[in-house]
């Protein structure tokens, strides 16, 4: 939905979580100032046992001149006239105190926990501050005249996200990078996050640690705390010339946040962070770096009587347990094994870069996948997939493995995420489907598959630093005329991408 469909409610209640931290104070405030410049009788609040005593927050509040006012118990006993939304967290959770109104709307980044009539909610993202960033600019509302809201914006982001190295989603990426922010309230802020308490929580942690020498992973539960001395703990454990991987967790009233941390090529932090909370909450981060949250209502309906370390740690070893491991290089397929298939004609879109940028200019290319760093030449052409996923390719290649078509790009408005390519020289930001014509495969290529029954990971040999993920169900591919040339496909795009040869 739109923010502008709640505007037929004169006065709006605009509610952080209890103990609010900096994402619900920046997205409740981004409301507000939506709300307020469309004439409504708003506030901004927060109730529960504490009001807000972190030193980082307290300066939020003082130097953005958030104006957000403390609900007593007493005081949430009332019911509030009009709209009452809930942000950064869901009307009704254990995170937050239910106050009653004659109408509520959820804006949340969290796992939905109960489907509200009013409002929208986003796992997918790394903050609640994105959401809001979202709707504000599809209502136009302009963020850039306000420093100091996209100073909260930015700030929100950057603690929901461990300072940016949880930070996964294409949509917070895009904020981060198109925020005007003053950076010396940041500084200010990111050097008062940290007290005397929490520097013992750290201590305290590094000594009761669990170590599992096959894998050499560690896992550690830490005090409650702010989940940024989650990343400072799990970070320092690295460190351990024994500890190659490691997760680091604490409690939080509605469930469980984790850090995690990776300094082998053979295991994504991303990933990992992913499936830790598969199925009872949310993951995600970068290739060394990554977090993720864990939902107390799903861990309990799930694991009713299993310890949180327990969990943790058997995690952690499923994970090691559930993947093989693929050097292209050294790969000795057996095409025996395997059915001989043909890769079909399907229409893609396809970008020649250098019709849209000069030679030269170096480019990053954004996609649900993440980012491509690449530069202009007059051999690069882009692959835009059904599902918007992105390949580069060099002309040769493309020329052996593709035909062009007549035909107008149309896929782009359907997809996720639409594929963008920023000019790292000047900053621009290009929506690569405007820019897409329409290819087919020649049906020339041919590969030996088999369906995989257990997870592998593929180095391939164009890139020896990070793998190609396979699940059980999905394809392991080489190309009938390049035996090391391996690679993965999900089973969805295989089932109507390749055709099997019969003999």
């Amino acid at each position: 939905m739109r923010l502008s469909e709640l505007e037929n409610y004169r006065n709006i209640t605009i509610q952080c979580h209890d103990n609010p931290d900096a994402d619900a104070l920046a997205s409740g405030y981004g409301l507000y100032c939506y709300f307020r410049s469309k004439g409504k009788k708003v506030r901004l609040v927060y109730s529960g046992r504490n009001r807000i005593q972190k030193s980082n927050l307290r300066l939020m509040v003082e130097k953005l001149h958030l104006p957000v006012e403390y609900v007593s118990m007493e005081e949430a006993l009332v019911p509030l006239e009009g709209l009452l939304i809930t942000v950064d967290c869901q009307h009704g959770a254990g995170n937050v105190t239910d106050l009653t109104a004659d109408g509520v709307a959820v804006f949340d980044h969290h796992q939905v926990e109960k489907t509200p009539s009013l409002g929208v909610i986003n796992p997918n993202l790394g903050s609640c501050a994105t959401l809001i960033w979202k709707l504000l600019r599809e209502e136009g509302f302009d963020i850039d005249s306000d420093e100091h809201l996209g100073t909260a914006l930015f700030y929100g982001l950057y603690t929901d996200t461990n300072q940016f190295s949880e930070l996964y989603n294409p949509l917070d990426m895009d904020m981060r990078e198109a925020l005007h922010v003053d950076k010396s309230l940041i500084t200010l802020f990111r050097n008062s996050n940290l007290s005397l308490k929490e520097l013992e929580i750290a201590g305290i942690a590094l000594i009761r640690y669990s170590y599992n020498d096959d894998y050499e992973f560690a896992v550690i539960k830490a005090q409650p705390c702010d989940p940024n001395l989650l990343g400072l703990i799990s970070d320092f454990l690295l460190q351990v010339d024994a500890i190659k991987t490691c997760v680091v967790f604490n409690e939080v009233p509605d469930g469980y946040k984790f850090s995690v941390r990776s300094c082998i090529r053979e295991v994504n932090a991303s990933e990992l962070a992913a499936f830790l909370a598969e199925d009872i909450g949310s993951g995600g981060g970068h290739y060394e770096k990554a977090g993720g949250f864990v939902s107390l209502w799903r861990y309990e309906e799930k694991f009713p009587t299993l310890h949180t370390e327990a969990y943790f740690n058997n995690r952690m070893a499923q994970y090691f347990d559930s993947f093989d491991l693929i050097y292209a290089e050294d790969y000795q397929a057996d095409p025996d094994h395997m059915a001989r298939y043909v890769k079909n004609k399907i229409p893609v879109g396809y970008v020649k870069m250098d019709r849209v940028l000069p030679v030269g200019t170096p480019i990053t290319v954004r996609t649900l996948e993440g980012d491509l760093e690449l530069t202009v030449d007059e051999e690069l052409y882009i692959i835009i997939g059904s599902n918007g996923e992105v390949s580069p390719s060099g002309r040769e290649e493309f020329e052996r493995s593709y035909r062009i078509l007549d035909q107008e790009y149309r896929h782009g408005r359907d997809l996720e995420y639409v594929p963008t390519v920023k000019d790292r020289q000047d900053g621009r930001t290009l929506t690569l489907t405007d820019y897409a014509g329409v290819c087919e495969p020649t049906g020339s290529v041919t590969v030996y598959a088999r369906e995989l029954t257990r997870g592998v990971k593929v180095f391939t040999a164009g890139n020896r630093e990070r793998y190609l993920l396979g699940k059980p169900g999905d394809y392991l591919a080489v190309r009938c005329d390049d035996l090391h040339d391996v690679y993965v496909v999900d089973r969805e795009s295989f089932g109507h991408t390749y055709d099997r040869v019969m003999t």
